[in-house]
This record gives structure tokens, sequence and C-alpha cells, in this order.
């Protein structure tokens, strides 16, 4: 027993030069001239070791502080419509599938599948984009999400990667 625990802790250590030199990627909505757009943005902040009792020792990306957290159930094929995003906000889908497209540039979409990819962040606002996104659940079961707006509606502190959504290959692992 001791000696698997030592063995853990020589991982970790290991492990902390490759872990913080490592950032999130994440799909975002925002704008630009007006209009809302599809970007991939890496964020500043690396990631970090754990010392929470229960996730010590794990990678952790702290993204921003929160001002509040609803839980959404999205019945099946379900169209939320053309709408802006109400605050600047994280948005986690759980479960399911979301599709989200734009107005003014109907050749860029993204298809977000619920769970360990379903982490986007929405900054769309009707402050800075005209005529928002579209969000389709075009799944065969619900979707659950996750928002969580920003306190202050910060955008948190980022760099764009590229136009256009992350690929699977930008946003899996570490």
């Amino acid at each position: 027993m001791k000696q698997k625990r030592i063995l853990s802790q020589l991982a970790l250590l290991l492990s902390l030069p490759l872990v913080s030199s490592l950032k999130l990627n994440v799909t975002a909505i925002s704008a630009r001239g007006g209009s809302s757009t599809l970007e991939c943005w890496q964020m500043d902040k690396p990631f970090d070791i754990s010392s929470q009792p229960g996730t010590s020792g794990a990678a952790v990306a702290t993204l921003s502080s929160a001002s509040n957290l609803s839980y959404i159930i999205i019945p099946p094929n379900y169209d939320g419509r053309l709408h802006n995003a109400p605050h600047a906000q994280w948005v986690v889908f759980a479960s399911g599938l979301a599709y989200i497209t734009l107005p003014e540039h109907d050749s860029t979409n993204a298809l977000i599948s619920g769970g360990e990819f379903g982490l986007i962040f929405a900054a769309d606002t009707a402050d800075v984009s005209r005529e928002g996104h579209r969000t389709q659940y075009p799944g065969i079961t619900e979707t659950i999400v996750l928002q969580i707006p920003t306190c202050d509606g910060n955008v948190p502190d980022h760099s764009i990667l590229h136009m256009g959504p992350c690929g699977v290959d930008e946003i899996a692992g570490l």
C-alpha cells in the first residue's frame, strides 16, 4: 500500500511540468463587427495540479468565477431558434447533441456532442451581435445543459487559435 502511494506521488511530480504547460481549448461563440462568429479559443491560464481533497493530483483548469448556474433539460429534436447568449457564459452540454449555426455565415457550424467534448463559451450577447446564433438539438434523446454565466459578464482571458470551431484533436485529452 505504501509503495503504491509513493509511486502515485512520483508520477504526480513527473507530470507537473507537462500539465502546467497545457492550456484548455474550447469552441466559442463570439462576435466581430456585429455578427456572431465561431472561434477556437485557448485559455491563457494553464492547467494546474489540484490540491483539493477528492481531486488531489488531477489536472485542473480554473475557468472563471460564476454568478449563477442553470440545469436545463432540452427535449429531443428541439429548435432553440435564433438568439443571442443571454450573458457571457460557459455552456456545458452534459449529454445529447447541439448543432450551432450562424445566420450571416451559413457555411460555418459546430456540432457539439455532450460529455467530455461538450464545453463551449458563449459571448455573442446582444450588445456585440445583432442576430446571435441558432442552436438546434437534433438528437433522439434529451440534451442536458449547464449554463454558467461569468461574474460581471467577464470573458476569460484567451487567445484565438483560429476561426471556426475547435476540432476534436484540439480539445481531446491532455
